[in-house]
């Protein structure tokens, strides 16, 4: 029964929102979870049937079942989302999830590296083997320009602009952007370029692909979770850290520096300015610091 609208949703995430596949499989699972629950009722309703009292009752559900507040948020985005769709194509006359209140959210800001520690995992590279000098170029790319982990394992020799100091990306959506590129990450690249790339047989489909693995071919996202999981071990941080830390930590460290928000949300390729306002985890001595400096009233 539900098979046509799941089809004509994920068609219009597609063409519509140009989302990403892994994206797109996340929206269609938090669908199959209202499927799922209204098969649990013996009621499986159509999308225009269901009203808001059912979807209240599902998210009392997804809260039985043992998800998180942001679990529950994240499905809660999905069915929204699902239901614009119909709202669109005209298959709901009303919106059921106009009234509906998101779970509360506690904002748990992510660790942060310093510099000092950025360096020290850095500096646990054994840069004797020929994949130190890639892992090596693979890290200080992170952090110098604040890429999530997809976009460093699907960087291409095309896209790096070296000479100028750029790279482009390509982000979430397909959409593109140039970032600026630190002259020690260049640095990096161009060894792992012209003394370790080119003793790798590339398979086929990889020539333009930057990061290869021994075997010619593209890194996984899993690959750079287990490289740096085993450099944090090394270097003795305790901190709870991911890719994603680096690109937290380059975002944070800018905004310390007095950057530009609008800038940061460029580089990082942040469609909002909300979604760049949680990387600003600033501690309360560098507010207070700002604030003697800058406000009148504390002059």
């Amino acid at each position: 029964m539900w098979d046509p609208y799941k089809k004509g949703y994920k068609a219009w995430l597609q063409l519509e929102k140009s989302l990403s596949e892994n994206s797109i499989e996340a929206y269609l699972r938090d669908l199959d979870k209202l499927t799922q629950y209204l098969q649990t009722t013996s009621s499986l309703k159509s999308p225009d049937a269901i009203e808001l009292k059912d979807l209240q009752a599902f998210l009392q559900w997804v809260a039985r079942i043992g998800l998180n507040a942001t679990s529950q948020a994240r499905i809660l985005s999905g069915i929204r989302s699902f239901y614009k769709y119909c709202a669109i194509e005209q298959i709901v006359k009303k919106d059921p999830t106009t009234l509906l209140e998101s779970p509360k959210l506690k904002r748990a800001l992510p660790d942060v590296l310093s510099f000092e520690e950025i360096e020290t995992i850095i500096g646990q590279i054994d840069l004797s083997k020929p994949e130190g000098g890639r892992n090596k170029a693979i890290l200080e790319t992170m952090y110098s320009c604040g890429l999530r982990v997809s976009e460093v394992v699907n960087l291409r020799i095309s896209t790096l602009y070296l000479d100028v100091g750029y790279i482009r990306v390509i982000g979430k959506g397909d959409k593109e952007r140039l970032v600026p590129i630190g002259s020690s990450a260049a640095k990096y690249i161009r060894l792992y370029m012209q003394e370790i790339r080119p003793h790798v047989s590339i398979k086929p489909g990889n020539e333009d692909i930057l990061f290869l693995n021994r075997r010619g071919a593209k890194l996984t996202r899993v690959m750079i979770f287990l490289l740096l999981k085993d450099l944090v071990r090394q270097s003795g941080i305790t901190k709870n850290i991911s890719p994603h830390t680096f690109r937290h930590s380059f975002a944070t460290h800018l905004v310390e520096g007095g950057a530009d928000l609008r800038a940061v949300q460029e580089m990082l390729g942040h469609e909002s300015i909300t979604t760049t306002e949680i990387y600003t985890h600033l501690d309360r001595e560098f507010l207070r610091e700002t604030l003697h400096r800058y406000h009148p009233a504390f002059k």
